[in-house]
């Protein structure tokens, strides 16, 4: 989706840890439900309002998660909300827990990516249209039932869409009007309209990491209340 224009998230080192400090239950073994798979990303705010926070990558390995890496995060220009409440062109990010259907970007796929990649090109379109039979759906080239003011003309977000991962917020089943084009997706000046973002090459390590052959999901959500990512 595109970005909004919250401030600009002050310049954040990546961090890569190892295994949760001693005592420290890792947030993967605090949610209701991670996928079924053994990769979990996990995109965490303080609170509804916030629009930064914590993406981490995580493994699990032996039968314990362990983080294979971490990042600054940025969210929605108005928060987060639950994605079974959410609205579209709200400038929010949907809480939940998704699977990820494939990834794309206007660069080539990182070396040791496993993911579908699509390479975004001039006739690549991501239809937002909510009259559309393609409907929060990746086009190529854009259908005539597609308003291209409706929707996202991939190729001219170079810098966000760099490298992205399609999150499948609203996607096996769309609802009209709930929202189409969440990604996680590399950062651009600020906030987002919805999705979720991360340093850029932050991006290119969650892509060299994910396997399909591990059923890697995403769980988004915050530190507490109703939308608390230990709660899924």
């Amino acid at each position: 989706m595109r970005p909004g224009a919250a401030a600009i998230l002050a310049a954040l080192s990546l961090l890569s840890l190892g295994a949760a400090p001693a005592g420290e239950v890792p947030l993967p073994a605090r949610l209701r439900d991670t996928g079924g798979g053994t990769q979990l990303i996990t995109a965490q705010a303080a609170g509804t309002g916030a629009t930064t926070g914590t993406v981490t990558w995580w493994d699990l390995r032996g039968g314990h998660w362990v983080r294979a890496g971490s990042a600054p995060a940025r969210f929605g220009a108005k928060g987060l909300v639950e994605g079974t409440a959410r609205r579209q062109d709200t400038n929010t990010t949907p809480t939940g827990l998704y699977r990820l259907p494939f990834a794309f970007g206007t660069d080539a796929a990182p070396g040791g990516t496993r993911l579908r990649y699509r390479r975004v090109g001039p006739d690549s379109w991501w239809c937002q249209d909510n009259d559309s039979r393609s409907y929060n759906r990746w086009t190529r080239p854009r259908p005539a039932d597609c308003r291209a003011a409706a929707s996202e003309h991939l190729v001219e977000y170079p810098t966000q869409y760099a490298h992205a991962l399609v999150v499948g917020f609203n996607y096996s089943r769309p609802v009209r009007g709930r929202g189409a084009g969440i990604f996680l997706h590399a950062n651009g000046r600020g906030a987002t309209a919805g999705c979720v973002s991360v340093p850029r090459e932050a991006m290119r390590r969650i892509l060299a990491w994910a396997d399909p052959a591990r059923r890697p999901h995403i769980a988004i959500g915050t530190a507490g209340g109703a939308t608390a990512i230990s709660r899924y």
